[in-house]
């Protein structure tokens, strides 16, 4: 996302200017507009005019800005479109105010976002957290993670694996005839599988090719082959023999930085992936990519919850105990929390979390991190009400001791 104009106030009220340059950017423009934002963007609207002297009415599509109350927001992960519905606050020649109307957001056109804290559709403006997505969205150095084919005979899914989500690319599926026993009797299958390979092959290669040209970087990124059996290795073998006979300069870097990491999984269906994204192997090789982190210290965490040492906290009662007690600050207290929870359309639900998020980062001097609620890490954490803790001390029995008498009841685990 490319920063065009900011002007933000020391009270939060402001606007920024942002232009959208690849589809990721429209997740970063998803998590950042709330409900009665206002957003000014291009649009085209069918105006219909009467003429004074025949009273025939005619109609026309015309390109204008405007700007919308926003209402709600409609955003499809795999294409990378995002839709707001809102109400045109600001009249132009063409529409009035009040009227209904979508804009949908385009790769390469600015779009304005304005936040306000005063007013009767103020709220809490450029708080903490939207700066700091803001400060996310227009980062230079992020970008996808890792490429992922997770396939099986006859289908494949390739998959990109950014900072904040994850992506279907591109399906693809081609008839195998199943591999029978007896001489020649499987040069069928041995044909189907070729042909597969190569359509996999042909549409990996349109994705990478759009993704190093969208993103103006270098190959640096692995590409997972995984599958159950030897689809994958077999997948590899051809790519190689490719090479050996006139293959790409990107393919043959891929190669010769050995780009290729073969995975075992259960199914090529996209489910897969998540058992694949957890191996060992890609683990090593995302170590120090976001998504990396993230699934380490949910694994840390889930590992302090099934030892029941009072470490590991879940749930917004018992997390927001734990930061009044001063047990998520420094010295290794790490708050977990998803950005699902601050897309909130009720402002005191947000200011809520945002209030706990400064506590824990400003205050008490502990870690905070904000989880993808489109990456594995993030669902996990969902699962758990979108916040947990790991804690710097233990609090044992925090149920007794948030009631008025005391309870002989065990924790439940």
């Amino acid at each position: 996302m490319r920063l065009v104009k900011r002007h933000i106030d020391d009270n939060g009220s402001g606007s920024v200017t942002l232009c959208p340059e690849e589809p990721e950017d429209m997740w970063h423009a998803y998590n950042l507009i709330r409900p009665t934002d206002l957003l000014t963007a291009s649009a085209i609207r069918r105006v219909t005019s009467e003429s004074a002297s025949t009273g025939s009415t005619s109609s026309q599509r015309v390109h204008t800005n405007l700007t919308i109350r926003v209402k709600s927001l409609d955003f499809d992960p795999q294409a990378g479109q995002l839709h707001v519905l809102g109400q045109i606050a600001r009249e132009n020649r063409f529409t009035k105010i009040g009227q209904f109307h979508t804009l949908d957001l385009e790769l390469n056109r600015n779009f304005t976002l304005e936040k306000e804290v005063e007013g009767p559709h103020g709220g809490e403006g450029w708080d903490s957290v939207a700066r700091a997505q803001l400060e996310e969205a227009i980062d230079p150095s992020k970008g996808t993670e890792a490429v992922a084919v997770v396939m099986q005979e006859g289908l494949a899914n390739i998959c990109f694996i950014t900072q904040y989500q994850t992506v279907l690319r591109q399906r693809v599926e081609v008839s195998v005839p199943r591999k029978r026993t007896g001489a020649g009797r499987s040069a069928d299958h041995d044909k189907g599988l070729e042909k597969f390979f190569g359509t996999v092959l042909d549409t990996l290669m349109r994705q990478l090719e759009g993704l190093i040209q969208n993103n103006d970087s270098t190959t640096h990124f692995p590409v997972l082959l995984a599958s159950p059996g030897f689809t994958a290795s077999g997948f590899l073998e051809y790519i190689k023999s490719t090479t050996m006979t006139g293959g790409d300069k990107l393919l043959n870097e891929l190669l010769k930085r050995k780009a290729f990491v073969v995975i075992h999984s259960s199914s090529g269906h996209l489910h897969s992936l998540n058992e694949v994204l957890k191996s060992p192997e890609v683990l090593a090789r995302l170590k120090d990519t976001k998504y990396a982190r993230e699934t380490a210290l949910m694994d840390d965490f889930f590992a302090m919850l099934r030892k029941d040492d009072g470490r590991a906290w879940y749930g917004p009662k018992e997390v927001e105990t734990s930061v009044d007690k001063g047990a998520v600050g420094r010295g290794g207290g790490v708050l977990l929390i998803s950005n699902a929870l601050f897309r909130s359309e009720d402002v005191a639900t947000r200011r809520r979390w945002v209030r706990l998020v400064d506590r824990v980062r400003k205050e008490e001097g502990g870690e905070v991190r904000v989880l993808s609620s489109d990456h594995e890490s993030g669902k996990r954490l969902e699962g758990l009400g979108g916040i947990a803790a790991i804690l710097t001390f233990p609090i044992d029995d925090m149920e007794s001791e948030d009631e008025s008498e005391p309870a002989n009841d065990t924790q439940d685990s």
